[in-house]
This record gives C-alpha cells, sequence and structure tokens, in this order.
C-alpha cells in the first residue's frame, strides 16, 4: 500500500512537473511566420518543425500536386543532389523528415544544438526550404513512387472504403481529395506545375514553426529568421469552404474478392475550434476510443466475437472533420455487425453516458496526456498543431483542466447535435452485398 501510494504521489509530481515544463512562447519572424518554442535543456538536441498550410486540399483540379511537391523538396537544393543531402545530414548526425496530410505539409529536421553541427544542419535544411531544384529524374522518380502507392491501394480493401467514405461525406469539398490523388491527375503532372504550387504556398506568411530543444530565446529567434529569411513573405493559404451537412443516409457497397468485410459508418462532425470539442473527445473515449473497453469493442468484439477490432474516431480539422465507426468482419457476419455497430451508435446518441464511464475516462485521459508530452519530438508535434489551428497558448497547460470540465450532460448534448444515424454514410468493401 504505501509503495503504491508513493508512487502515486511521484507520478502526480511527474506530471505536473512535466506540464509545468511545456511553457509556449511565441513570436513573428520579421517576413511573418509563426513561430511556437519551447526550451528543454535536459537533452543536447533540437528538435523543429516547419508546417506550411499546403495540403491536398489544395491540389485543385491537380490531384496529387501538394504530395508531390513535398516530396521534392529533399531531392536536390542549391545543386546538391538528393544522395548529397542525405550524405550531409547524416555526417552531421541529424535526421531529416517530410510528410503531408489533408491540410499539412510538414518538414522536420533533428540535430545535436552544438553548434558544430547545429548551424551547417540548419543552412542545409534552409535551402531545402527555399532553393529546391526540383531536378527532373527526381520528378520522374517521385511521380513512379505515387503511382506505385495508388495502385497499391486499389488493391486495399481499407483504402477502397477511406475513399469511398471520404468522397461520400464531402462531395465536391477540398477533404474529399485524396491525397495522393488519381492515376489520371498524377499522370497528367509537370514540373511546372509543382513549381507554381510551390511559389505559391511554401511562403513564409503560410508557415508555422515549431522549435523545441537545449537553446535560448535568442537562439531561438535567430533559428527561425535563419530558417525563413530566404522565403518571400507571401499570402496565407485561402480559407476552406465551409462543410454541408448530409442531407440523408446513403449505403455504398463496393464489391472485393475478400473474404472479410470492411465496414466504415459515419459524417462530417466538427473542427477543432468547435465549443464542444472536449465533450465529443471524452465522449468517444467512451464509445470507440479507448481499445477493447469502449462500447462499439465491447459490443462488437467482447460480447458477440464478430470482429478483432472495432472502434470510433473524430478527426477535427480547421472545418469539420468526419466521425468515423468501423470495423472489419467476416462476410457471412457483415450484415449483424453493421446492425450491431449501428444500435450501438444509436444507443449512444440517445441514452448517453454513465458517471462512472465518465470518471473512468477522465482518470485515463488525464493519467495518460503527461506521456504524450514526455519527449521533444511529442511536443514539437503539438505545437505545430497549436499553431496551424490557432489554439491558445496555454492548451497543454489546462488540457487536463479542460478535460476535468467535461460533464455527462455536455457529452450527452454534444452527440445529440453532432451525429445523426439517419443522415450517416455507410460505406462497406467485401464479397457479400449489403
Amino acid at each position: 500500500m504505501r509503495i503504491i501510494h508513493l508512487l502515486t504521489i511521484g507520478f502526480t509530481c511527474y506530471c505536473a512537473n512535466v506540464l509545468a515544463m511545456v511553457d509556449i512562447q511565441h513570436w513573428t519572424t520579421s517576413n511573418g511566420a509563426q513561430v511556437y518554442f519551447v526550451p528543454a535543456s535536459e537533452l543536447p538536441i533540437v528538435d523543429l518543425s516547419v508546417v506550411f498550410n499546403a495540403g491536398s486540399v489544395h491540389d485543385e483540379d491537380k490531384g496529387g500536386i501538394a504530395l508531390l511537391t513535398n516530396g521534392l523538396l529533399n531531392e536536390g537544393a542549391n545543386g546538391l543532389s538528393a544522395d548529397a543531402i542525405a550524405e550531409q545530414f547524416d555526417n552531421l548526425g541529424a535526421i531529416f523528415g517530410n510528410d503531408l496530410d489533408k491540410e499539412m505539409s510538414e518538414l522536420s529536421l533533428r540535430s545535436l544544438s552544438d553548434p558544430a553541427q547545429l548551424e551547417p544542419a540548419l543552412t542545409l535544411f534552409a535551402n531545402l526550404l527555399a532553393k529546391p531544384d526540383f531536378p527532373p529524374q527526381a520528378f520522374e522518380r517521385v511521380r513512379q513512387q505515387i503511382l506505385l502507392g495508388l495502385n497499391s491501394e486499389e488493391q486495399s480493401p481499407n483504402d477502397i472504403a477511406g475513399k469511398a467514405f471520404q468522397k461520400a461525406i464531402y462531395g465536391k469539398h477540398p477533404y474529399a481529395n485524396p491525397k495522393m490523388g488519381t492515376v489520371e491527375s498524377v499522370k497528367a503532372l509537370t514540373p511546372e506545375m509543382v513549381k507554381t504550387f510551390y511559389q505559391r504556398y511554401y511562403v513564409a506568411k503560410n508557415a508555422t514553426i515549431s522549435l523545441v530543444g537545449a537553446i535560448d530565446r535568442p537562439t531561438a529567434e535567430r533559428i527561425a529568421e535563419t530558417l525563413v529569411k530566404q522565403l518571400p513573405a507571401g499570402e496565407p493559404a485561402p480559407a476552406l469552404p465551409a462543410v454541408a451537412d448530409l442531407q440523408k443516409a446513403e449505403t455504398i457497397h463496393i464489391p472485393y474478392p475478400a473474404t472479410q468485410t470492411h465496414i466504415l459508418v459515419g459524417q462530417p462532425s466538427h473542427s477543432r475550434h468547435d465549443p464542444d470539442y472536449f465533450s465529443l473527445y471524452v465522449g468517444n473515449h467512451i464509445l470507440g476510443g479507448n481499445g477493447l473497453v469502449s462500447r462499439v469493442s465491447q459490443e462488437v468484439r467482447e460480447k458477440r466475437g464478430l470482429a478483432y477490432t472495432a472502434y470510433s474516431y473524430f478527426t477535427p480539422m480547421e472545418e469539420r472533420g468526419a466521425f468515423n465507426a468501423g470495423l472489419q468482419t467476416r462476410n457471412d457476419q457483415a450484415q449483424q455487425a453493421l446492425a450491431v455497430l449501428r444500435d450501438t451508435l444509436q444507443t449512444f446518441i440517445d441514452k448517453g453516458v454513465t458517471e462512472a464511464e465518465l470518471i473512468a475516462a477522465k482518470k485515463n485521459i488525464t493519467g495518460g496526456f503527461p506521456l504524450k508530452i514526455d519527449s521533444n519530438i511529442n511536443i514539437v508535434n503539438y505545437l505545430a498543431v497549436i499553431g496551424f489551428y490557432h489554439l491558445p497558448l496555454d492548451y497543454l497547460q489546462k488540457f487536463n483542466d479542460r478535460i476535468e470540465a467535461v460533464t455527462v450532460e455536455s457529452i450527452n448534448a454534444a452527440f445529440k447535435t453532432h451525429l445523426q444515424l439517419d443522415k450517416q454514410v455507410t460505406v462497406t468493401v467485401g464479397n457479400t452485398a449489403m
């Protein structure tokens, strides 16, 4: 008993110390980039991320252009080849990364904080941002990689279901744009299109810089200026249109020769800025976001053995992201599994959560939260989200307080407001017609 008590005290102190350390500082560079910085002297390392509002939502009629542009930034810059760039980062012990999703295009760097390693790594990184060469051979190689990825997606029932789901709930909204585009759109892309996309979106006023590491504020300011000083100021990306409500339920079945059926159910829900954000977050932890103990998993897997995994989640973004509930089951059980999933969702919407479920969810979320910010990389990722979505600077420090403020009533009201089963899309991909 005493050991457990001491461990509890220690963990509580650890939580408080971790949260206290995440004191976010914010400023703007001379040419308009937003900067978010957390000093962390425990390790001689600097982690940084530069995020541009240049995701696939801006592809327009050139599907795949955002991904292709992002993928080419380390394929040649300022006269250096891709191999030379990789070799220089390796020699400095630095790690470069790039990634893209619907809204964000990210480039990241991890380096030792010693100026002998950090300064040349920053110079090389800044050249990738501001002086990409987009060499023709690299353009064709990366394009072929995307085409291979598209071919792989066409063979994956999970990807087929996901694409059909996004298209059904978003229609012509940019959120429906597939990250890799289509085979036809990617084949039509040209180096000139990449350069035009880069020149429009890779500008300082469209950038968010996140810095965490063993540096002080003056050094962080200098690093931020170094990263984007060669970029034009430009303008932020245009605002996205609002996401429309679905007007009726729709069921889409896509035949696929497999022994399993993939099932997705959902609709547009809410944005990162919605006042119901935390109520929906905690509520979904109970509904389908907490693994085997969540209601969806209990009903579908534990009680009936209809699927190995069954889940639900929200993906809030700048505009209304999707609510998605899903599972994978044998073809002969697909009808039953779908009925159980729908019944579970409807019961949750109609009857809501219990006080006991809420208490357990809060303990699980708040107890685990410090582990989500226990590394520089994790904090950098959070800073990127905070900056991109213009969330308050105390977001991390007050995260647990906002979780604790959620009530049974706020969850029940939020789910009734944001989810309507009679207007949801159902997508099934498998060998049995639904």
